[in-house]
């Protein structure tokens, strides 16, 4: 299966303002590592409470907050953000 990586506008503006590094780790876990797996619930984990539904994935210090759509094989990437500051809104 051939899952397609959806930002939205607020994930890739945040993507675009980070670090070269941090950024250059996050694009390599969503473009070699995600799609390695033919389930992308593999390696992430399911939110609860006001996140329900959503998944998180971690890289480093930041966390991937996406959507996982089965039917259209697509995982939309809702926030990026560092672990202290992604949950608070």
């Amino acid at each position: 299966m051939n899952w397609t990586i959806k930002f939205t506008e607020k994930a890739f503006k945040v993507l675009e303002k980070m670090e070269r590094i941090e950024r250059n780790r996050i694009m390599n876990f969503l473009e070699i590592t995600l799609p390695s797996y033919e389930n992308p619930r593999a390696i992430g984990a399911a939110l609860q409470g006001a996140l329900s539904g959503s998944w998180k994935y971690r890289v480093g210090d930041y966390r991937i907050l996406c959507r996982i759509f089965d039917n259209e094989l697509v995982v939309s990437i809702l926030e990026i953000g560092h672990r202290k500051e992604i949950y608070k809104h």
